[in-house]
């Protein structure tokens, strides 16, 4: 198997605003698996402001597996045994780690021409919808964001201002749809207690993330007490030991992919979440279709997904799954189902 790196500057529709950042471009990179006439890809986006992962960065690792992963065959070592394999090598970058996990799934499926979620003997019969995400913004926007996908079922909107509560209030009147929040670390113990019951009152779902990761158990345990939403981590919930850390002060834990090193480790932590009789959720960080198409592989072991990414792109560089008023399609190819296309003129 030959490996391939490639990288684009997603544009996003909008500018995209949480509690830390405003961006209007999302660096991703594509790492792609050959084998033959077959390629499998997979994807991680570059954040060097936050997690401090390059471009750069990913095209190192990769090149220092490249040989070793050249003599290797996916029939006999499939996805799940290369991702223990290259662990030493790979863990101290879980973005490149999931970009090849990704692709190496993706292949896999293709040389056994199946859907991946059919070679991990999954229905997808009750998969769920995913949100839509607002971006922070002035209220009027958000709304015209809103009201852009107003036949969508379920929103996640992103707080972490001044205004939180007039927003939200604002938001409501004008969808009956299901909502959720997510305020990135942005509330203090206080707020978050208080703001739940107003958020409450509103109709909202659960509450992502309210507090800063390293915010004190106490004040962690106190929260958990006090709210009267669910609580589900995402920034407190990165690796495959912080799931049993999150038990006791969350309801559930969003996985991402990319932060915890690709849909191995992130079906483990599934496995342990469930365990522990938690909630599940997956979630993207505006990924192309290639990413979100590995994601939508879990769907039949999740109970909330964010898998919107392709969805605030301006243009995206892939084909595979498809979303329509938040139901995820797969694509007819198999394993995640992918085919780079580039940015078409």
């Amino acid at each position: 198997m030959k490996l391939k790196v490639h990288e684009f500057d997603l544009p996003l529709k909008y500018k995209f605003g949480i509690s830390r950042e405003t961006r209007t471009v999302q660096k991703t990179a594509i790492v792609e698996v050959i084998d033959g006439n077959l390629s499998g890809y997979g994807e991680c986006v570059a954040n060097h402001k936050y997690y401090k992962y390059t471009i750069d960065m990913i095209r190192e690792d990769m090149a220092s597996i490249a040989p070793e992963l050249e003599k290797m065959d996916i029939i006999n070592t499939p996805p799940a045994k290369i991702w223990e394999k290259f662990n030493d090598k790979l863990k101290h970058n879980p973005f490149a780690q999931c970009a090849l996990d990704m692709a190496l799934y993706d292949l896999w499926g293709k040389k056994s021409s199946k859907k991946t979620y059919e070679l991990w003997g999954l229905d997808p019969k009750s998969n769920p919808v995913t949100d839509y995400t607002i971006g922070i913004d002035e209220t009027d926007v958000m709304l015209e964001k809103m009201q852009e996908y107003a036949d969508w079922p379920v929103f996640k909107i992103k707080l972490g201002t001044d205004r939180d509560m007039e927003i939200m209030a604002e938001l409501r009147k004008n969808t009956d749809a299901i909502l959720r929040i997510d305020a990135n670390c942005a509330w203090t113990a206080d707020q978050t207690i208080e703001y739940s019951h107003r958020l409450k009152e509103l109709d909202v779902e659960f509450i992502e993330q309210a507090m800063p990761a390293e915010a004190s158990k106490e004040d962690m345990k106190k929260v958990y007490e006090n709210s009267v939403l669910p609580l589900i981590a995402d920034e407190s919930c990165i690796s495959e030991e912080d799931v049993d850390k999150c038990y006791g002060y969350f309801h559930g834990v969003n996985i991402k992919v990319v932060k915890c090193g690709g849909l191995t480790p992130a079906k483990r932590m599934i496995d342990r979440a469930r365990e522990l009789g938690m909630k599940v959720m997956v979630g993207c960080m505006t990924e192309s279709t290639v990413g979100v198409s590995g994601i939508a592989q879990l769907l039949p072991l999740l109970d909330y997904v964010d898998m919107d990414g392709p969805l605030l792109l301006a243009k995206d560089i892939a084909e595979g799954i498809t979303i329509n008023k938040g139901k995820v399609s797969y694509s007819d190819i198999p394993g995640n189902g992918v085919v780079l296309t580039g940015f078409k003129s």
